[in-house]
């Protein structure tokens, strides 16, 4: 996450929505039609069927945060609208690789692998696929440690988080 004076540039929005068919794409269409620009997006259901999850991170370069809350909220859809404060909440992405290995330089991958906390998926005659958890940044690291060796694909999943449990009821702050 880039940081900018006291503030923090990108925002992590969570936002409760129907689970029905079309309502992604009205979100998106929000975002494209104000110029409000998207850093991250990742959704899925929640454990009642009746509803998903959106977690956006937004860049408050784009626009202001309550004007992109405000236009939100207009959303028929739209059942609620969090904001994860920086440094209240637990952030994690998803990264899978597939990368060159030849035998000779496979230890060395899983020595930085290790060092980060991934996993070896799977591994080929001459490549590996990879995959770590952790906060976008870390990833972000990791790719670039990658980049040598030749990233044949790449899968990003985009940030997921969670309010931390810092305020005794488990819903953060």
């Amino acid at each position: 996450m880039n940081i900018q004076g006291p503030d923090y540039r990108y925002h992590t929005l969570v936002v409760t929505v129907e689970n029905k068919s079309g309502v992604l794409a009205r979100v998106a269409s929000l975002f494209a039609r104000r110029a409000f620009n998207i850093e991250s997006l990742a959704v899925a259901p929640t454990d009642d069927e009746m509803f998903s999850r959106i977690t956006v991170v937004v860049d408050l370069e784009s626009a202001p945060l309550d004007q992109i809350v405000k236009q939100l909220d207009k959303l028929v859809n739209v059942v609620e609208i969090r904001e994860l404060h920086p440094g209240h909440a637990v952030e994690r992405e998803l990264m899978l690789v597939t990368v060159s290995a030849e035998p000779d330089r496979r230890d060395e991958i899983v020595e930085h692998l290790d060092r980060a906390g991934g996993k070896v998926l799977s591994v080929g005659t001459d490549r590996m696929m990879l995959s770590l958890v952790g906060p976008s940044a870390r990833v972000d690291e990791f790719e670039d440690l990658l980049r040598p060796y030749g990233i044949v694909e790449l899968q990003r999943t985009g940030r997921v988080a969670l309010a931390t449990l810092d305020d005794g009821d488990g819903r953060g702050r």
